[in-house]
């Protein structure tokens, strides 16, 4: 796993400027201060650590503990990609929409033009290594007149998305809990216990529970537990992908996995095109919330350059593991529909009935099955405390600039030098979006539609201002992409544009209110309401990133 890493660092290398001329520093301060309303002609004070010297040039004081190395960053948005979680809950979309073609090539598809939104982000993070990362970023590139409306929209977008992922993935963790005692109790066809919604959900808030406690302990632990996550992660995925196929006494042919297009799906739609672009989810709903490396950056070693490693890494090796997760799964795929009906052992959760059909026609038993799902909960499990961890920094630093409402609360940080009430805070409110399921499941999936959609709107902001507005004055960095920052922008707004109107399509026909996709909606009605608070309230008081160093 090192060997990768240094790999993929390796073909950074000639990105990465090791030493920044002290006029490039001065450019940066300048511009810092003019935005939050400080003076240009502050004098710069070195110190050790290049980050935080960044930190203090940015207008911020050090106030949480900086003890992450580079592969702890990494660790962390690596965990929270988890191929492991993203692959293993939404394996039924790509299976539904195209099948093993979909997963094969779309993975690659999606994980290129992710890996350009990657880019684009890390050259930024670079140049503004803060925990406030998208939103600080979007008020320095937009300038002082745009600054506290960019930073405004692209901070909620932010903070509501990622309380969406975390939403998202603990309950789908409840939700394969519920399938790991469903099949060691029998079986959907055995007599197996299937617990009610409201068993679901009170999984859901224990685990919540768990994961802010875990957060509430010092960032030298979380450090720790980011590291064995990310181990588990990739050791996981090398098991799985080797073990599963190998077991299985029937196998999918090369020809199937590869060109395999089932169209198949029971929901109306028969278009080849229509159908791979909404397989897509699954791939792109994975790969997501690499960001937190910037959130993380305020407790990084070395940010302006780790940053940015943790952001390209997490995605880089996400791709390499998850295609090997796929393709490892996919040898055991023979019978789509069986896989996906409700009336099987797993009740549809097709990765869980490939699994405990492997071992049970293999060995008599579905035990060994029933473990490997355990292997997946337990990377669950890792994804969501680290997307609390995320969730929290970016609440802290954005409380921290005045933008939420009781913001001196949830900025307090406590003698561990952890912002523990924005912990708490993020897990209060995933779990009160996740309670919309009681409600209705279509009112819970629009919500954490969110998770994708609203999450690279957020990404996307920051780069569109870096190659319209800011495309003359933005000073890059120890990384920078160089002569091709504006083309990888291009590329990687064009295709947030491209996702967000594939992902708002209607996923089955005849249209009804309960196979309406209301991804736009939820997303509409997130602009709504940022956009009304903005100018019924927040335009008169709210002014950007503000510098809590007395000037």
């Amino acid at each position: 796993m090192s060997l990768i890493i240094h790999l993929l660092f390796g073909l950074l290398v000639p990105f990465f400027k090791e030493e920044r001329e002290l006029s490039t520093t001065k450019a940066l301060d300048s511009q810092a201060r003019k935005t939050m309303g400080l003076g240009g002609d502050q004098s710069f004070v070195p110190v050790m650590d290049s980050g935080q010297v960044r930190l203090k040039e940015l207008g911020y004081k050090q106030e949480l503990k900086r003890d992450l190395s580079v592969f702890s960053n990494f660790a962390i948005s690596f965990s929270i990609v988890s191929v492991l979680t993203g692959i293993t809950t939404t394996y039924n979309t790509g299976l539904r929409f195209g099948g093993t073609v979909t997963l094969v090539y779309g993975w690659f598809l999606a994980g290129s033009f992710t890996m350009c939104v990657g880019l684009s982000m890390a050259e930024i993070c670079s140049s503004y290594p803060t925990s406030g990362g998208l939103y600080y970023w979007s008020a320095m590139l937009a300038g002082p007149r745009w600054a506290p409306l960019a930073s405004w929209m692209t901070g909620w977008f932010n903070i509501v998305g990622q309380w969406a992922v975390t939403a998202s993935v603990d309950f789908s963790l409840a939700q394969l809990i519920q399938v790991i005692v469903l099949l060691s109790t029998g079986g959907r066809n055995g007599g197996g216990y299937k617990g009610s919604d409201f068993v679901v959900i009170g999984i859901h808030g224990g685990i919540l529970f768990i994961h802010a406690l875990l957060n509430s302990l010092p960032i030298s632990v979380l450090s720790f537990i980011g590291q064995l996550a990310a181990l588990w992660n990739l050791l996981g995925v090398l098991v799985l992908m080797i073990l599963i196929p190998l077991v299985s006494t029937e196998r999918a042919t090369t020809k199937f996995v590869f060109t395999n297009f089932n169209t198949d799906n029971g929901l109306g739609i028969t278009s080849y095109a229509y159908i791979f672009v909404l397989g897509l989810l699954m791939s792109q709903y994975t790969i997501t919330g690499y960001d937190a490396s910037a959130h993380m950056t305020e407790e990084t070693v070395d940010a302006d350059k780790n940053g940015p490693r943790g952001i390209i890494s997490a995605i880089g090796i996400s791709i390499l593991f998850g295609w090997g997760y796929i393709l490892g799964i996919s040898y055991a795929v023979t019978d789509i529909p069986s896989l996906l009906s409700e009336t099987n052992n797993s009740g549809g959760y097709a990765i869980a009935e490939i699994f405990y059909l492997a071992f049970k026609n293999r060995f008599g038993s579905g035990t060994g099955g029933i473990v490997c799902l355990g292997v997946v909960a337990v990377a669950v499990f890792f994804c969501g405390m680290s997307s609390v961890t995320s969730n929290s920094r970016m609440a802290y630093a954005f409380s921290r600039d005045g933008a939420m409402p009781m913001s001196p609360l949830w900025h307090k940080v406590n003698s561990r030098e952890v912002p523990i009430n924005a912990v708490w805070l993020s897990a209060l409110i995933s779990f009160c979006m996740a309670l919309t399921s009681l409600g209705s499941i279509v009112a819970f999936q629009a919500m954490v539609s969110i998770a994708t959609i609203g999450l690279y709107i957020a990404y996307a902001i920051p780069i569109i201002l870096r190659v319209t507005l800011a495309r003359n004055t933005f000073v890059p960095g120890p990384f920078s992409l160089g002569k091709y920052g504006m083309v990888v922008g291009w590329v990687a707004v064009l295709w947030v544009v491209t996702i967000s109107v594939l992902f708002s399509l209607p996923v089955a026909y005849p249209i009804t209110a309960e196979t309406l996709n209301y991804t736009p909606v939820a997303v509409a009605g997130l602009v709504a309401i940022t956009l009304s608070y903005w100018l019924f309230s927040a335009r008169h008081w709210f002014t950007g990133p503000i510098s809590n160093i007395l000037s």
